[in-house]
């Protein structure tokens, strides 16, 4: 195996294939983390802009309020959650991811500041399917507490479009985020989503058919390896 790669972990899972890597890579000159299913890339520590303004964006509906509760679908290398107890005005996280070894590898430090995400005493990282929580899904449902939260934020299909499972569908539709919204947030709570695609005008419309607004943000980053930009959406909507 080279030098400039080693993989740290490798599962099987129901899922698939689960592995994690670090690489060097001399473009960037520095330590890559990747977590892949199967072929498919899960994530990436050279591009996670989008995954930082997901977090940001949404708190920032909520204005300067304290002990905010907020939920986030999908661990992944970590950073939407980083980002949120970034925020002070956090009081308690909870994260829900549908395989245990990605919750493992934080724990055991294998993932760059894992550690320090899973002993910070607001953050609880729950195994479960997110989608369960509304309906969808198709596995355990996680323990998401009885108090609702101020924001959902959610980071783990592609897109509304291109899911990881079929199951997840359901909660791309009206029922769906209907059942989110009133099960999960509290009123005038914030959901907010990923996704690798341009803004689809369709879900939009969508989100505002539940929720009292709704918009898509661009988010754009350099990508070297494209010389040019790229950029991922993020879609917010307040309740």
């Amino acid at each position: 195996m080279s030098a400039r790669f080693q993989e740290l972990d490798w599962r099987a899972t129901p899922m698939g294939e689960l592995s994690l890597r670090r690489r060097h890579d001399p473009l960037f000159r520095k330590e890559v983390y990747e977590i892949k299913l199967d072929d498919d890339f899960l994530m990436s520590s050279l591009f996670t802009a989008a995954e930082v303004e997901l977090a940001r964006l949404a708190l920032a509906e909520l204005g300067g309020a304290d002990g905010l509760r907020v939920a986030v679908g999908g661990l992944g290398l970590g950073y939407t959650a980083h980002t949120v107890l970034e925020n002070p005005n956090v009081g308690a996280l909870v994260v829900v991811e549908a395989l245990a070894e990605v919750i493992d590898w934080h724990r055991e430090g294998l993932i760059p500041s894992g550690s320090a995400l899973a002993s910070d005493p607001r953050c609880r990282l729950e195994h479960g399917d997110f989608f369960a929580s509304v309906g969808a899904g198709s596995g355990p449902a996680p323990r998401m507490g009885t108090e609702p939260f101020h924001a959902v934020i959610v980071d783990i299909d592609h897109s509304p479009t291109h899911l990881l499972h079929p199951s997840h569908a359901g909660l791309y539709t009206t029922e769906g985020l209907r059942r989110l919204s009133e099960r999960l947030l509290a009123p005038g709570g914030v959901f907010a989503l990923w996704s690798n695609d341009a803004p689809d005008e369709e879900f939009t419309a969508l989100l505002a058919e539940v929720f009292a607004e709704a918009r898509a943000e661009v988010v754009d980053f350099p990508n070297p390896l494209q010389g040019r930009d790229a950029s991922n959406t993020v879609y917010v909507a307040v309740s």
